[in-house]
């Protein structure tokens, strides 16, 4: 097999270089793409579903050379369909990528600054936040569209301001919008009041309130990147990847915001010793202890 393998190799490699070129840059061009595909899908549900599609696939082609044709039929009518199958599992994701084609590279330095102020405004609104104890959820859309995983609010598509920010979460009877999350998406405010969902996990800290769990949560199933602001300890922390980095200031936080946003194209941390490298310079702790979680916060999504 290692013969035909090489034979095959040799005969792509015998013809006029022109040609070789020419099919190697198809190769390289379908490789960026599938990557850059990959790439959208990394962290969410739709790239579990795309694994299970391959399985299939794999599934369907063994029926074939084994012959088992009551299997091969039924595989056959399903992936007669695996386009429209594809577009409707995958419309989010696939939306979404259309929507930041235009971002990148043409508009990259325009969208860096934009994310820049996005990051400050929202740094000086946590900070404000956290000094009167007031608890709030910011979170930042990323690759992963979140529409299927949270619970909508109040649609607001409003410039990022701190002022607003603070004023979202002043708790009052009058403004249901406090109790819940902002979502940031495309350096704008989308949403304001939305419920995220709860980490499963057994190794969150039980001790841990209701809205570090919603934070916890959102960023194991997306690569979202949330904030926390405490209500009880009047502290702030960051969440993603599962992670949960605490007790962060002013300047650790808009330093670990900077870093996690310019390696967007690097392999993602997965380990709390490695996220907490995102912070250096600082002191933050990763996870958490009992005596210093935000256990019964008041007004905390559920």
């Amino acid at each position: 097999m290692m013969g035909d393998v090489l034979e095959r190799v040799a005969g792509f490699f015998s013809r006029e270089l022109t040609l070789v070129l020419w099919d190697a840059a198809d190769i390289t061009l379908v490789a960026v793409v599938i990557y850059y595909v990959l790439l959208l899908l990394r962290g969410t549900r739709a790239m579990q579903m795309g694994i299970g599609l391959v399985l299939v696939f794999a599934v369907y082609q063994l029926a074939k050379r084994a012959g088992l044709i009551t299997l091969y039929a039924m595989l056959d009518t399903l992936l007669t369909s695996l386009v429209l199958i594809i577009v409707v599992i995958f419309q989010h994701d696939i939306r979404r990528a259309l929507m930041r084609f235009g971002q990148r590279p043409f508009f990259k330095s325009v969208h860096a600054a934009l994310e820049g102020r996005v990051v400050d405004e929202t740094v000086r609104a946590a900070s404000s936040l956290a000094q009167k104890r007031i608890g709030a959820l910011i979170v930042f859309e990323r690759e992963a569209n979140l529409d299927e995983f949270i619970e909508s609010g109040t649609t607001l598509s409003a410039d990022v301001s701190k002022e607003l920010l603070y004023s979202i979460f002043i708790p009052s009877f009058e403004n249901p919008m406090h109790d819940g999350a902002v979502i940031i998406r495309d350096g704008r405010i989308y949403q304001a009041g939305t419920f995220l969902p709860l980490t499963a996990s057994p190794k969150v800290d039980r001790a841990l309130g209701t809205r570090h769990r919603a934070a916890i949560g959102l960023t194991e199933e997306t690569d979202a990147v949330v904030i926390v602001v405490s209500e009880e300890r009047g502290a702030m922390s960051l969440c993603f990847n599962g992670n949960i980095v605490r007790n962060l200031d002013a300047a650790s936080l808009r330093k670990v915001l900077v870093n996690l946003f310019s390696q967007r194209s690097r392999p993602r941390p997965s380990k709390p010793d490695e996220a907490a490298r995102l912070s250096a310079g600082s002191s933050p702790r990763v996870d958490t202890s009992p005596s210093d979680a935000d256990a019964g916060t008041k007004g905390d999504p559920s």
